[in-house]
């Protein structure tokens, strides 16, 4: 493939991407990859980050697969993995798609299982970072607000 084509749909890591944008931005489409590290992907690998995703070739596309799975052995710097000391593996990781959703759930369901203060806020469906729960994250509708059903049905019994 030259350089010249342009894939619009271009199959990378189980996701398909718009091959119109540009690497880092269309390499933040996939779960785990965030534009600051689709940058560090394309200096690792010296692809000029203003190309599109669709002008790669099918070798460049591999590269940039193995340096998602592999950012270490590219040296991409440890601090923008998005798993930092891991409890199981004891190392930094960087994570993708379902291995990431996973992780997360576990996280969760220890922080639950220990009865930590953010897993009795999750156990209990309230909000877990200090935000203010007084006014807002309520789940049923709106209290203090008078409906428009409720205003137009007493409009409604005062006219008669």
């Amino acid at each position: 493939m030259t350089q010249q084509e342009l894939r619009l749909i271009v199959r990378l890591l189980n996701v398909d991407l718009d091959g119109g944008k540009k690497i880092p931005y269309a390499l933040a489409g996939i779960r785990g990859v965030g534009i600051p590290f689709g940058y560090a992907v394309t200096r690792a690998l010296n692809i000029d980050p203003e190309l599109r995703l669709g002008q790669l070739t099918d070798q460049q596309l591999a590269m940039i697969e193995d340096c998602i799975r592999n950012p270490e052995k590219y040296g991409i710097p440890s601090w923008m993995y998005n798993r930092r000391r891991d409890i199981q593996a004891g190392k930094d990781l960087h994570l993708i798609g379902a291995d990431l959703d996973l992780s997360i759930k576990e996280d969760i369901q220890r922080e639950m299982r220990i009865k930590s203060w953010r897993g009795v806020r999750h156990s209990l469906g309230l909000k877990v970072r200090g935000q203010r729960t007084r006014t807002t994250g309520r789940k049923s509708g709106p209290i203090g607000v008078v409906r428009r059903a409720v205003e137009a049905a007493a409009k409604e019994s005062s006219s008669q």
